[in-house]
């Protein structure tokens, strides 16, 4: 019998199977609903954020080279690890004294103006450094050569003023950025290192630096290039200084005792495994720390933690100061290598959040034309520290042991939330109730 063609293809058929009859329908089948996108993927559909994503990446690769490359290179031309070490000191310093008067540059000129010849300073000197070092330049050129890298742009800060300004408003996708921010910081210092002891171990003394300074000029060329993704300057800003806003100096205490954490933890690792016999592992059980941290980071992005910054900040200190003596324990009670590696891995899932909800304080406590500034003190804040924390592990493990080192990171992590309970949540401000950034 022939079909009617008056039915339509949309209209179930009747159909028998055995003795029961059943409705088939034939229609086309509707497409299911499309799977929501996971809170990094929502970040990167908006326009530009991937390219000055990569940009930045290639520029901050870098900040994890220079000191080591800068250390084996000296080290290596003249034979001492005591004037390596002072150098890259110095830097530090310059470092800790220039940031801040380059990003308030950045605020007010623009991103773009500004990083790029500061960029270009900063790698001269990486070069005259370089120059000095292969032929044989007295002493003190060294430690010039070196400072004159402290004009070195924040790109890391400098990312995350775009993100504040794409994402204005929207504290759960600032959150994930800023996870995600910190994520690559950690997994840059921990290639950083790798990628120069292998160049200047494989090659010559000098690579680390050649490169490091090429890669940090390509990626500030590739990053300000992204213009339509960049902040708007403040030629004229009314807004008070980042350092005198209400919060904000606890808040880079913090930061200080959080940096001692990190230096103290590299000395005291070091000087662990060189007593055990193995130096050359001291790296690979340090990048697993930084591992930990960069996988926590990740992780506490996609999340959607409750409560304000200034209330998770504590919590985020306590649970620092808990994990950072498993490394102790690890130490004292086995010394073992490979379990103090596997100590360290752990403890460094404390620290992305830590320094995640930091700088979504530092967001909040600065005003909105002056963020690079801003979080640039933050930055000099934890290099201060991670300068105090050196000094402090390297002092314990020469004069007590590279075991009882292990209570300098523990201290400091105690330090940081002692000062956390007792200025930003008993007497921090209470006019901000929220994690959204200020607006003007």
């Amino acid at each position: 019998m022939p079909r009617s063609t008056s039915r339509s293809r949309d209209t179930p058929l009747p159909t028998v199977t055995a003795d029961t009859p059943v409705a088939v329908d034939f229609g086309p089948r509707g497409r299911s609903e499309p799977r929501a996108k996971g809170p990094y993927r929502r970040l990167f559909v908006l326009p530009g954020t991937r390219a000055f994503t990569a940009g930045n990446l290639i520029a901050r690769l870098p900040m994890g080279m220079f000191s080591v490359s800068a250390v084996v290179m000296i080290a290596g031309t003249r034979g001492s690890y005591a004037l390596a070490g002072a150098v890259t000191a110095t830097g530090l310093v310059a470092t800790a004294v220039v940031a801040p008067w380059t990003a308030r540059l950045v605020d007010r000129y623009g991103q773009a103006r500004i990083a790029l010849p500061a960029a270009v300073f900063a790698v001269l000197g990486s070069l005259a450094l370089l120059l000095c070092v292969r032929h044989g330049a007295p002493d003190w050129t060294l430690f010039a050569s070196y400072a004159a890298t402290a004009t070195t742009p924040n790109t890391g800060g400098m990312s995350r003023a775009r993100w504040a300004h794409l994402l204005k408003g929207d504290a759960a996708a600032l959150h994930t950025a800023n996870s995600f921010e910190q994520a690559a910081d950690e997994l840059c210092f921990m290639l950083g290192p790798v990628l120069a002891a292998f160049l200047c171990g494989t090659f010559f003394p000098e690579a680390g630096t050649l490169v490091g300074a090429v890669l940090l000029l390509t990626g500030i060329l590739l990053f300000a290039a992204q213009r339509s993704t960049e902040p708007p300057a403040a030629r004229r800003s009314s807004a008070r200084a980042p350092l005198r806003s209400p919060g904000m100096r606890p808040l880079l205490v913090v930061c200080l005792a959080t940096g001692a954490v990190f230096g103290s933890l590299e000395v005291v690792t070091l000087a662990f495994a060189d007593e055990r016999g193995h130096r050359a592992a001291s790296g690979a059980v340090l990048a697993l720390q930084a591992a930990g941290s960069c996988a926590a980071g990740l992780l506490y992005g996609a999340m959607r933690p409750a409560g304000s910054a200034q209330s998770r900040l504590p919590w985020c200190l306590a649970a620092m100061t808990a994990l950072m003596t498993l490394p102790l324990l690890a130490a004292g009670l086995t010394g073992s290598l490979p379990l103090l590696a596997g100590a360290l891995l752990v403890a460094g899932m404390a620290t992305a959040p830590t320094m995640v909800t930091t700088m979504t304080l530092v967001q909040r406590y600065t005003p909105e034309d002056r963020l690079n500034e801003g979080m640039t003190l933050a930055v000099t804040g934890l290099l201060g520290g991670i300068a105090c924390g050196s000094a402090a592990g390297g002092w314990t493990v020469e004069h007590v042991s590279a075991t009882a080192g292990y209570g300098v990171p523990v201290a400091a992590a105690a330090t940081a939330l002692l000062v956390a309970l007792s200025t930003l949540v008993l007497f921090g401000p209470s006019n901000r109730s929220t994690d959204s950034l200020p607006t003007h």
